[in-house]
């Protein structure tokens, strides 16, 4: 696997202060109060993310080996719930994030409590996996973490893009990630007959996807939000 090449230098990240929150369906989310930002859904963290990333993301794929592009590893859960959900695939998950969670706070998600304890190794894995490394953490399932930020991040030597799971904080509260130039970016690099799925539905953000190659519709959203964004790579 090339090294991946940073435009610029990185500095060191400083970490911001979250807390752990117990989501409606008893799952947990961080919670930034520096931004009055969730991670995920407060009507419900898991159930957020099996709408979102599996059903309108995993499912609708139907390769038997998959390259997956993360925007966001924030908890880890997205990729757990892959992890459980992939059946007989073969998936390469590839997840940028700036600010990693602490050890203390990955230890203290309740995730594999509430999906499977049987997941348990798996999900220590993938948080104390090395950085900008492929690591296998089942049959069948390889992660590579980018520790940076993706509009610093050349994804040119990363394999294509099947599926595209955006994950980043609200538009209203990180508003430089939903960009036409950040979207592109990421739409370069996906497949034609790629797939994307975002819990938004955001107009500026699925007109951009569509001028760069994406086919764009909203579907039905999970409790508490009435869309989000599904779309296949066409030109």
């Amino acid at each position: 696997m090339p090294e991946i090449k940073w435009r610029n230098s990185q500095t060191l990240i400083q970490p911001m202060k979250r807390k752990i929150q117990i989501t409606e369906d008893g799952s947990h989310t961080l919670y930034l109060p520096e931004m009055d930002e969730h991670f995920h859904s407060t009507h419900g963290a898991i159930q957020e993310s099996m709408h979102v990333f599996i059903e309108n993301g995993l499912k609708k794929s139907t390769k038997d080996e998959l390259v997956i592009f993360e925007v966001g590893f924030g908890t880890g859960l997205n990729a757990i719930l892959t992890l459980y959900h992939k059946g007989d695939r073969k998936i390469k998950y590839y997840s940028i994030e700036k600010y990693p969670i602490t050890e203390t706070e990955f230890k203290q998600l309740n995730y594999t409590e509430q999906i499977s304890t049987v997941l348990n190794d798996y999900f220590q894995k993938m948080h104390t996996s090395p950085w900008n490394q492929l690591v296998e953490i089942s049959g069948g399932f390889q992660l590579y973490k980018i520790e940076g930020d993706l509009k610093n991040t050349s994804l040119e030597n990363l394999p294509k893009f099947d599926l595209v799971y955006y994950d980043a904080f609200a538009p209203g509260k990180q508003p430089e990630m939903w960009d036409e130039p950040i979207l592109k970016k990421v739409a370069q690099q996906t497949s034609q007959g790629g797939l994307f799925t975002s819990y938004t539905a955001k107009g500026d953000v699925r007109r951009a996807l569509i001028k760069n190659g994406f086919n764009m519709k909203k579907v039905p959203g999970p409790p508490g939000k009435k869309e989000i964004l599904f779309g296949e790579k066409v030109e």
